[in-house]
């Protein structure tokens, strides 16, 4: 039987924002963006699609709220830390959120109406690069590349055709299919590099994280050189 109003039928779990919210997450988890309506959102919860009109004014607002959940899921780097562990821890676990939350890729810089744990997020990543010593533009620069790396690559394991440790049976299988001559280069980082015991596709996030963080590191020593004691804090 569906419910009405606040969902507070008597040996139910009353229906609330929060509740509203784990279960739309859930249901972009297991289907897609695309599968959260309010309908099927209601439909999750066992009540009337009209319940949720009592604690979101609509659909935006329920994106909204999941986006920031998202967020508050992300390990905030501590601004008085080494920064580039911080900046690396931060993006580790934003690439491990998006794993579970893949759908959210697409809408973590796009809501015109942050929550909290957004602009906590936000405040805490420029608090540490401003820590590192980088100039304001270059602050910009450096968290829009960050981003940018950690976003196309969450969008990148999750298009993928298997698992980042895929078995070396499932890569020659997919490699059978480029070794008639055509592809050498391809057939050579098959066999030679994706074929070999104990490749797997996620390691090259480290690697390029420590790309950026290198050339960063070097952009911020002139500029924390170039302050006055004491200014780096």
């Amino acid at each position: 039987m569906l419910e009405d109003g606040d969902g507070s039928r008597e040996g139910r779990i009353p229906l609330s924002r929060q509740r509203v919210l784990d279960h739309a997450v859930a249901v972009a988890d297991a289907g897609g963006l695309a599968s959260l309506t309010m309908r099927s959102l209601a439909k999750e919860l066992g009540v009337r699609p009209m319940a949720l009109y009592h604690y979101f004014a609509n659909k935006d607002e329920i994106l909204d709220g999941i986006v920031d959940q998202v967020f508050s899921e992300i390990e905030l780097p501590s601004p008085g830390g080494d920064w580039r562990e911080e900046i690396t821890r931060r993006a580790a676990s934003a690439r491990s959120v998006l794993r579970r939350h893949s759908w959210a890729i697409a809408l973590m810089e796009s809501r015109s109406t942050p929550g909290p744990a957004n602009l906590r997020q936000h405040e805490a990543v420029l608090a540490t690069l401003r820590g590192a010593g980088l100039s304001l533009e270059m602050t910009g620069h450096a968290y829009a590349l960050l981003d940018a790396f950690v976003y196309g690559f969450a969008i990148q394991e999750a298009a993928l055709p298997f698992d980042t440790n895929t078995t070396p049976e499932v890569v020659a299988a997919i490699a059978a299919r480029f070794s008639g001559g055509d592809y050498p280069y391809m057939q050579e980082y098959a066999t030679e590099r994706a074929m070999k015991p104990g490749y797997d596709f996620g390691d090259e996030f480290e690697f390029g994280l420590g790309v950026i963080l290198d050339a960063l590191e070097r952009l911020a020593g002139p500029m924390r050189a170039s302050l006055p004691r004491g200014a780096e804090a």
